[in-house]
Parts: structure tokens; C-alpha cells; sequence
């Protein structure tokens, strides 16, 4: 398609809520665009991060460990349901670009219908094998039934969570990202304060802080369908049941680039959760130290994966164009943001261990081992900026191949390799399982330098 025709396809902006991000100055349009992305982000970790603190101060660190453990498995499902999602916004943007307006709601229809019957399976799964899961990651004996209570909630929530991602997709695809922010804040705010009452006045422990996250996703997802539906006109999606059948030529590219990118997710989740079955082996003291340990490498992702979204539209819509120019432009914005935010949250780490893991957990023996859990958070955070770089300059222009290729190597061969060769081989116990994750983080972005450079990409088809 030509400039004029792209043009035209997109001059009904203003009734389809579309928005060209072809063109302007490509930093101010990464920023303008990742900014909602970012404190949409910023409210989940401080939700997150309060959650924390609130299951630490008034359950102790069996529920810390707990909570962790919990979360971990039930971001297994979402993180594949997420790829699929992932797939949805990249195909509509690349629609936008390629001016294939038309095609949008085809695609938001095949999603969501798609990712309902992933979540009954996946929700059934999470509920019979609850139980197996937990012990499977070797979670500490004393936080079991908290584990339990967490995870099983949870999982009865996730029609809620994986619904909002269908939503979040097709508006992030037309490129926006505002409303998303506002479901976000409005479940954020209300997670908040449920978990105080539900952990602390009321003592409902992990149970509650995990029924506190499933109502407040439950009334995100509510007004982010109503929203949908009361502008269907706008994204054209009209919510008679047969725009939700499954169109096959859709569903096919969905597959196509979701599935890679659903493996990719599930394959680093997996690869996490063996490594965390190792640490759980070590003791609970281990087991929280490695929780509150994780929560710095989500602070890196309010500005990481906000960057990574971003890219995904924008280089989508930028190669569907034929603008290759402004993509490579986009993946320098995305790295000179990224190395810069993860390496002020790396000098905070390694500065101020103690007092940032007091915050969490008042254990001293927690808070002592913060001085060897630093250095390899700070070599974790830097991954997190070569990946959000590498993964959206791949998904963007389509390359499930990569992806797929990129993932597996990351999450089974390089963190359980690594992991296994520093924790066990070299005899470096519960730190060399930290290193071992740690350095697995930069295999993406290692994949993604060496594809980039001898420039093989600029001649793929697109995926529309």
C-alpha cells in the first residue's frame, strides 16, 4: 500500500480511535505512547509491592514465601494466555499498517473466543493439580496451606484476568493506551484497599490477599467490556454472538505468532519455577530472600515491558508501512530508555541492600543475605532492558520463528543449564542459582543483536 491509501485508511482516526504511529519524532512518540503503559505498570507493582508488605507484616514469612509461590503458578497460565494476547494487538496493528482496517474486528472477535476456551482449560487444569504444583516447586512446609489458599483463589479469578488482556490488546493494537492505564488504576486502587481489609482487620491471610487481587480484576474487566461495547462502532466489533466466531484465516496468524510467543512465556515461567524449586530446597530464610528479591526485577518492568508493548505497535505499524527506517529508530529509543531506568534501579540495589529489604521483611536473616542476592539482581536488571528491546523489535515485525527459538533457549536451556552448572557443579549453592537466572536474561537480547544487525529482516513478509 502506498502513502496516500495508508493515509486514507487511516483518516477515520478520529471515529475508529485509531492512531497513526508512523509518524512525528520517534522518542516523543515511544515516550507519548509508553507513558500510560508505564504508570499502568507502575500502579500493578505497587500493588504488587503492597501486597508484599501486607502479607509480610501481618502472616510473617511463611506467607511471603507463600504468596510468592502462589503467584508464580498462576502467572504460568496467564503468561501463555498473554502471548496469544500479545499476537492479537501486533496483528492489528500490522492491520493499520497495511490498511486493512476491515480485518480489526475479525481479529478482536477470533481473540476473545479463542482465549475463553484456553482459560476453562487452563483454570480446570489449576484447580485439580493446585496441590501437585506447590509441592512440584518444593514450596517450604510451613507456608504449604497459605500456598494453597493463594494459588486455588487465584486460578478461580482467571476468566477475569485473561478477559482484561483481550480487552487491553485490541486497544493497545489501534494504538491506545490511555484506557488500559484507567482499568489498571481502577483495579490497582481497589486491590489495595481490599488487601488491608481482607489480610489485616479481617485475617484472611493469603486467602484474602488473592480474593482482594480476583474481585479487583473481576470489576477491571467489567469496565473495560463496557467500555468496549459502548464504543463497538469505533472499533468495529459489534458484539452479536457471530463476531465471535472463529474466523480461520485470523485464527491461523494468530497461532502462527502466539503460539511462539505463548511457548516463550510458558517456557521462561517453567524455567523459573525449577529454579525456584531448587532455592525452596535451600529453606524458607532462602525462600523469602528470593521473593522479596524479585520484587526489584518488577520495578525494572513499569518501565521495561511498558517499552516493549509500546514497541510491538509501533514497530508493527512502522514495518506494515514499510517505514524500516523508523523501526530501527524505535528499537534505539527503546534501549537508550531502558539501560538507563534498570541501571538507576541496579545502583539503589546494590547501594541500599538492607534498607530495601527491610521494607519486605523484617527478618534479619533475610535481610542479611540481601548482600549477596545484590549483585546478581543488578546483572538480572540489565537483562530486562536488552530483552524488552530484542522481544519487541522480534514481535513487531512478526518473527514467531525467533521468538520461539529465543524463549526456549532463555527459559529451559540457558536459566536451568546455568542454574544447575553454578548452583550444584561449582558447588555455589543458593547464589549460583540466582547468577544462573540472572545470566539467562540476556539471551534474548543476545538473539535479537545478532539478527538485527545483518539486516535479513527488512526483506519478511508481513504476517497480515
Amino acid at each position: 500500500m502506498n502513502e496516500r491509501d495508508r493515509k486514507e485508511a487511516l483518516s477515520v482516526g478520529e471515529k475508529t480511535m485509531i492512531r497513526d504511529l508512523t509518524v512525528g519524532n520517534p522518542m516523543k512518540q515511544l515516550l507519548t505512547f509508553a507513558f500510560p503503559f508505564m504508570l499502568a505498570n507502575l500502579l500493578q507493582q505497587i500493588y504488587n509491592i503492597a501486597d508484599m508488605i501486607i502479607v509480610g507484616r501481618f502472616v510473617g514469612s511463611a506467607g511471603l514465601a507463600a504468596a510468592s509461590a502462589g503467584g508464580e503458578l498462576a502467572a504460568l497460565f496467564l503468561f501463555m494466555a498473554y502471548g496469544f494476547c500479545s499476537a492479537g494487538q501486533i496483528i492489528i496493528s500490522q492491520h493499520i499498517g497495511a490498511g486493512s482496517r476491515h480485518r480489526i474486528g475479525r481479529t478482536i472477535g477470533t481473540l476473545a473466543t479463542f482465549i475463553f476456551i484456553l482459560v476453562i482449560v487452563f483454570t480446570a487444569f489449576g484447580l485439580i493439580a493446585c496441590d501437585w504444583l506447590l509441592q512440584l516447586i518444593r514450596i517450604p512446609a510451613e507456608a504449604e496451606k497459605f500456598g494453597h489458599d493463594y494459588a486455588f483463589t487465584y486460578f478461580c479469578g482467571n476468566i477475569s484476568v485473561f478477559g482484561y488482556n483481550v480487552v487491553a490488546a485490541a486497544l493497545r493494537g489501534m494504538g491506545d493506551s490511555k484506557r488500559p492505564f484507567i482499568f489498571i488504576a481502577i483495579s490497582a486502587t481497589l486491590n489495595i484497599l481490599l488487601d488491608l481489609l481482607f489480610v489485616g482487620p479481617l485475617h484472611m491471610e493469603c486467602f484474602g490477599a488473592a480474593l482482594a487481587t480476583v474481585l479487583s480484576q473481576t470489576v477491571s474487566f467489567i469496565v473495560s467490556v463496557i467500555y468496549l461495547y459502548r464504543h463497538r462502532e469505533a472499533f468495529g466489533f459489534d458484539f452479536k454472538l457471530r463476531s465471535f466466531a472463529i474466523d480461520r484465516r485470523e485464527l491461523g496468524t494468530i497461532v502462527q505468532l502466539g503460539l511462539p510467543l505463548s511457548i516463550q512465556s510458558g517456557a521462561v515461567s517453567v524455567s523459573m519455577l525449577y529454579v525456584a524449586r531448587y532455592i525452596n530446597s535451600f529453606g524458607l530464610v532462602a525462600s523469602a530472600a528470593t521473593a522479596v528479591g524479585n520484587k526489584f526485577t518488577l520495578v525494572a518492568t513499569i518501565v521495561t515491558v511498558a517499552l516493549m508493548n509500546a514497541g510491538n505497535s509501533i514497530i508493527a505499524q512502522n514495518f506494515g508501512a514499510g517505514k524500516l527506517k523508523r523501526v530501527s529508530q524505535t528499537i534505539g529509543c527503546i534501549l537508550l530508555v531502558a539501560v538507563a531506568f534498570c541501571g538507576l534501579v541496579s545502583a539503589v540495589v546494590l547501594i541500599f541492600p538492607e534498607q530495601v529489604f527491610a521494607l519486605f521483611d523484617e527478618n534479619p536473616d533475610v535481610i542479611a543475605m540481601s548482600h549477596s542476592y545484590a549483585p546478581t539482581c543488578a546483572i538480572a536488571l540489565m537483562g530486562f532492558a536488552t530483552r524488552a528491546t530484542a522481544g519487541s523489535f522480534i514481535n513487531g515485525i512478526g518473527n514467531s520463528r525467533l521468538s520461539f527459538i529465543a524463549g526456549f533457549i532463555d527459559g529451559i536451556i540457558a536459566r536451568i543449564g546455568l542454574s544447575l552448572l553454578f548452583g550444584i557443579q561449582m558447588g555455589m549453592g543458593v547464589y549460583g542459582f540466582w547468577l544462573g537466572s540472572a545470566l539467562a536474561g540476556h539471551i534474548i537480547g543476545i538473539v535479537g543483536l545478532f539478527y538485527y544487525l545483518p539486516g535479513r529482516w527488512k526483506h519478511r513478509k508481513l504476517l497480515v
